[in-house]
């Protein structure tokens, strides 16, 4: 065999979309999608995640109540919100400062709570929260995590898929 083939190595290494790792990447694919910005190619260890046509700069976060674990309960939803020194891929250099550094982030959950019918390539059972930076910056300080019922406290709405696009162009 001089020659692996890459859609076996994709479906052996990357196919477990309940996977913090890979469910975090598919959601970033998701929001891109609906953000209609995936034309370069995903940066590992970028600032932010995305960046939109009209240069809005995008993290996206994830989080679920099933994992690909065996569960005795379901998973409480929490997302990283830190404060990091980040790395800047067009220009390989890093910030000197720990700082959000996206405008706004995108939370996205992957709701369903039965093992038998999830699916996370079912766009209807995701919903997003949007929020720009600098109110997690006044609300929450150098907190590093948060809470989704502490982010829906703040009043933001859960958003469809379909609403992302207008509702970042639009915030």
């Amino acid at each position: 065999m001089d020659k692996i083939d890459k859609n076996d190595f994709w479906n052996w290494a990357h196919s477990d979309f309940l996977s913090n790792a890979q469910r975090g990447i598919l959601a970033e694919y998701i929001v891109g999608k609906a953000l209609n910005c995936l034309k370069n190619r995903r940066q590992e260890w970028n600032a932010y995640d995305l960046v939109t046509d009209s240069g809005i700069k995008v993290e996206v976060k994830s989080a679920a109540y099933l994992q690909s674990w065996e569960q005795n309960k379901l998973s409480k939803i929490r997302f990283d919100i830190g404060q990091k020194k980040s790395w800047f891929a067009e220009t390989n250099t890093f910030n000197k400062i720990c700082d959000r550094s996206a405008d706004v982030y995108i939370f996205s959950v992957l709701s369903e709570k039965d093992r038998n019918k999830i699916d996370p390539l079912n766009l209807r059972q995701w919903f997003f929260i949007a929020l720009p930076s600098k109110i997690i910056n006044r609300k929450f300080g150098e907190q590093k995590t948060v809470g989704l019922s502490v982010l829906e406290k703040l009043g933001v709405r859960r958003l469809a898929f379909e609403e992302l696009k207008a509702e970042i162009e639009n915030g």
